[in-house]
């Protein structure tokens, strides 16, 4: 299977050659929950895009530090290629700022929360338990970085996992679209510095927090969701 991987972001400078692109990180990510996937990376920040929607059998977009609702013709180019992937049905994994994009492009809503910041490690519950659940626990522990949140989902999209700051974490959109407010691709060191250089945009509170999260006894279960979006894009 072709993954084509939808660039919304640069990586620090000063962090890439540690860490890579956030592409380099999903392929990482993605390569170590088994090794049937090809990809291919398309930067829409900088206007590239398949030269047929069927270049590639499924897409995922990843985070970014913009938000969706910016009035910048790159995420209103984006949007419209989701439409187009929705119209389609063809397979869409949405992390983050990919999450809410889905989300604000098809009849939902993302806006900045007043709850402020999420960082860290956070802990999603599950309602239900799709097809491509691992029969598991309910919980998931993944590592967030965000302001926005999706307060309606996309129209007829379904909430399977969520917590009392972040309610619509995780969601469906019937058998092609899921999508993700966490970020599974990060790595902890990567996380760490993260946090590090955003420390007086976070606060104190926020910032210790997270630093508390990280260094807790429950990790992230990056390659839990790593299996989940792989038994999702093979289903």
């Amino acid at each position: 299977m072709k993954l084509g991987i939808l660039k919304t972001d640069a990586v620090r400078p000063e962090l890439v050659g540690q860490y890579g692109e956030y592409p380099d990180m999903f392929v990482r990510l993605l390569s170590e929950a088994g090794a049937d996937l090809e990809f291919m990376v398309y930067d829409v920040e900088c206007g590239e895009y398949p030269q047929h929607i069927d270049e590639a059998d499924a897409y995922l977009i990843t985070g970014s530090k913009s938000s969706v609702y910016d009035d910048k013709p790159w995420i209103h180019t984006l949007m419209a290629f989701v439409r187009e992937l929705h119209s389609q049905r063809k397979k869409l994994i949405g992390i983050c700022f990919g999450h809410q994009l889905v989300a604000q492009a098809l009849g939902g809503k993302t806006e900045k929360s007043p709850k402020g910041w999420g960082v860290g490690i956070h802990t999603h519950h599950f309602s239900c338990k799709p097809a491509w659940h691992d029969g598991g626990a309910e919980e998931l522990q993944i590592m967030v970085s965000h302001q926005d949140q999706v307060v309606q989902p996309a129209t007829g999209a379904q909430v399977l996992a969520g917590s009392a700051f972040c309610e619509n974490a995780v969601t469906q959109l019937d058998d092609h679209i899921l999508t993700f407010q966490g970020h599974p691709e990060f790595v902890e060191s990567y996380a760490r510095a993260l946090l590090e250089f955003r420390r007086d945009v976070l606060g104190d509170a926020a910032y210790h927090g997270a630093m508390a999260s990280l260094a807790g006894e429950q990790g992230s279960q990056s390659q839990r969701v790593a299996g989940w979006i792989r038994a999702f894009l093979a289903a």
